[in-house]
């Protein structure tokens, strides 16, 4: 892969270009999905991609191919060149200095040399168990959206002409459920799954299964509420959703375009004391984790909000020149270009136990499902559909559906009362469970 960047680079140069990076991707990919118990599909694919961005001065074009012929590569590097000198100026433009680059590769343990070595059956046969857990959990489950069972082995490669050149390997595997619950005419769906690594850390398909079928039963018999302001409480999931919204907020693009609701409140108290948000890279085995961005600058451990202060932005070099700054590392290949992308973003953990979070509401919502896209980016304003329990005096009484909760995000940030000390890495973005203190819920 690093002769491959090099003959590119090298190219490049010959053909004009002042300076030039690229990036190389090539991945496995397995997935296999069951339903009720007969296998639905398989997929077994390979990919490739190379991303080229050269300089000429202070003008710069990309380019990418999936072909990695020599004819292709050589008319890809002709072609990006050419335009790059036809391409309007931009004095920001540039590869970051060589001084920041990467120096040593950390080890991370990303891959897993023998966690692909099971057959296509033997994979299937893990979306059939974790199916099956789920069916036979009570009668009251009686169909499923089925059973899916998927894994991923890929390297990255990253090469620029001011002599920066590595690769580093990944692997991942995982594995969902969704049955449906039916009762009295009336169907629920829910689901769950876990993404790891190491496939010696999956959890079981049995409890998956039946964390699942779990998650459909309790929907049963869901209602509306009326509408009112209350408290509502996030499930981790749900708060994780929350955490995007901010780490969108914070990114370099957002910012420079105007449009972020946390434009100019850098250094500004934007959440309650009990709010910090994490940006980690370094984490070993992360399910965002890696070496170096998409620029070769190593990977940092990033407090965006420390204790409800904004305390840093997300920024390649680009928007970091944009905004007068310097990259906080966060540079990622998107396509044939360069943006901005989170690694292992997390709500820290708070110290109380969910139950206690949940116990504290007399009235309120408690929030497992958000549907649709109602956040603008540039206010803050939030609304969204939700399903979830209906908390009664400290308790989840009874599920509800055909509900929206609605608020502003930086209100519902102040607005945190307490955040749980139930923080896991199931994604690359994690929470523990939030409750804001109030919020609109509009139902009948």
């Amino acid at each position: 892969m690093l002769d491959l960047l090099g003959d590119v680079l090298k190219r490049a140069r010959e053909r004009g270009a002042t300076a030039a990076d690229a990036f190389l991707v090539e991945d496995r990919a397995f997935s296999a999905q069951v339903r009720l118990g007969r296998v639905d599909t398989v997929k077994h694919a390979r990919a490739q991609h190379l991303s080229l961005r050269v300089f000429s001065g202070k003008s710069a074009a990309a380019a990418s191919t999936s072909d990695f012929s020599r004819t292709s590569v050589e008319r890809l590097v002709d072609e990006a060149v050419s335009l790059a000198r036809i391409t309007a100026p931009d004095e920001l433009s540039g590869l970051p200095e060589a001084n920041v680059l990467a120096r040593e590769i950390p080890a991370l343990d990303l891959d897993d040399p023998t966690g692909h070595d099971l057959s296509p059956e033997e994979k299937i046969e893990l979306a059939r168990r974790c199916e099956a857990a789920a069916l036979g959990a009570d009668p009251r489950i009686t169909n499923s959206e089925g059973g899916d069972f998927a894994d991923r082995r890929a390297r990255y490669a990253y090469a620029a002409s001011h002599g920066f050149a590595a690769e580093y390997g990944t692997s991942s595997f995982s594995l969902s459920t969704s049955p449906i619950a039916s009762e009295n005419g009336h169907m629920q769906r829910d689901g769950w799954y876990h993404v790891t690594r190491k496939r010696a850390r999956l959890d079981s398909p049995e409890e998956i299964g039946k964390t699942a079928a779990g998650r459909a039963l309790r929907r049963l018999g869901a209602r509306q509420v009326k509408t009112a302001q209350v408290p509502v409480v996030f499930d981790p999931d749900m708060a994780a959703s929350l955490v995007r919204h901010v780490a969108g907020a914070v990114a370099g693009p957002s910012l420079y375009r105007g449009a972020s609701f946390l434009l100019g409140k850098l250094g500004r108290q934007i959440a309650a004391p009990g709010v910090t948000i994490i940006d980690d890279g370094t984490i070993s085995g992360g399910l965002g984790s890696r070496p170096f961005d998409g620029e070769g600058l190593p990977v940092l451990r990033t407090v965006i909000v420390d204790k409800g202060v904004l305390t840093s932005y997300l920024l390649d070099t680009y928007s970091g020149r944009k905004l007068g700054m310097a990259s906080t590392h966060h540079a990622a290949r998107d396509g044939s270009g360069v943006t901005v992308g989170t690694t292992n973003l997390y709500l820290a953990k708070g110290a109380l136990d969910p139950k206690d979070l949940i116990g504290s509401v007399k009235q309120g919502l408690y929030v497992t499902e958000l549907i649709g896209f109602g956040v603008n980016g540039v206010t803050g304003d939030y609304s969204r559909g939700a399903v979830g329990m209906w908390i009664d005096n400290g308790e989840l009484a009874y599920p509800v559906e055909e509900i929206t909760i609605a608020g502003n995000l930086l209100d519902m940030f102040h607005a945190i009362e307490g955040v749980g000390n139930d923080l896991v890495f199931r994604d690359r973005t994690a929470s523990p469970t939030v409750l804001v203190g109030r919020m609109t819920v509009a139902g009948a």
